[in-house]
């Protein structure tokens, strides 16, 4: 797949994010009914029929690609490409009335994802990242910024209740205490605002492969790394840890406390 086709894929990458912004904007601080998902998260008619609308436009417009997708699953065959969609990412923020939730579209080929919007539709702002062609904030391109220590890194993270297990909480413990300070909430808008420079790292635990993949492109095309917590490459069999890290060497330092603080957890027999 060359430039031309993926310029034509960000285009319409863009157009679904633009229907769930719609939705989600005429739901918005608005009365209407929260329901409790198995995983007892929560989800609104606002999240289905977001979805619902771009999934009738892929039907329309790629009728051949692969869809996975938080409320409606995954359509298609085995093959081809993937649209990877989160409606409404931060669904907590959402029905609370905060504006930190954002709409997740990504595109993958041969299970690499190659292009995602990042959008937050009551602010008006987008992040878009494609291969090869740069990653941009509200139409200007951006770069992320250069740590290179946790020494007085910020550090980003959903939920402190993310992290489970006993060697998720000591992988967190020893980032936490070694960086500078943490925000709290936003989902996939953390993701996006240090790939605008204004924070430096991100630990995730417990994401699904549409809270994280259509993150992919928008970082590493602001020069920014995402992996897993073992550094691997993120892809559909990867295992919800997610680190976000501004720089190489960020990166690189704090996977290493996460394999220190991982074995020092002894599993009782």
């Amino acid at each position: 797949m060359g430039h031309s086709d993926l310029s034509r894929w960000l285009e319409l990458a863009c157009r679904l994010a633009d229907a769930a912004g719609d939705v989600a904007r005429r739901y918005f601080r608005r009365s209407f009914a929260v329901e409790t998902k198995s995983d007892l998260s929560p989800v609104t008619v606002a999240d289905r029929e977001a979805e619902a609308a771009m999934r009738e436009i892929l039907a329309r417009e790629a009728p051949d690609h692969r869809v996975i997708g938080e409320e409606y699953g995954r359509d298609g065959g085995a093959e081809g490409p993937v649209w990877v969609l989160d409606p409404i990412d931060g669904t907590k923020m959402f029905v609370t009335g905060r504006p930190m939730f954002g709409t997740l579209v990504g595109l993958l080929l041969d299970g690499r994802p190659v292009l995602s919007v990042i959008d937050q539709p009551i602010t008006g702002d987008r992040w878009i990242g494609c291969r090869g062609q740069g990653a941009f904030f509200n139409g200007r391109r951006m770069r992320a910024r250069r740590r290179g220590r946790l020494a007085g890194a910020v550090g980003s993270t959903t939920s402190p209740e993310m992290f489970r297990t006993a060697r998720d909480r000591a992988s967190w413990a020893a980032l936490r205490e070694r960086a500078a300070f943490w925000v709290w909430g936003g989902d996939c808008i953390g993701y996006a605002l240090m790939a605008s420079g204004f924070s430096d790292l991100v630990l995730e635990a417990g994401l699904e492969v549409y809270d994280c993949l259509p993150l992919v492109p928008v970082l590493e095309e602001a020069g920014a790394c995402i992996t897993d917590w073992q550094g691997r490459a993120l892809g559909l069999d990867s295992d919800g840890h997610v680190l976000a890290a501004c720089d190489p060497d960020l990166a690189a330092e704090a996977l290493a406390q996460i394999a220190a603080a991982s074995g020092e957890v002894t599993t009782p027999t």
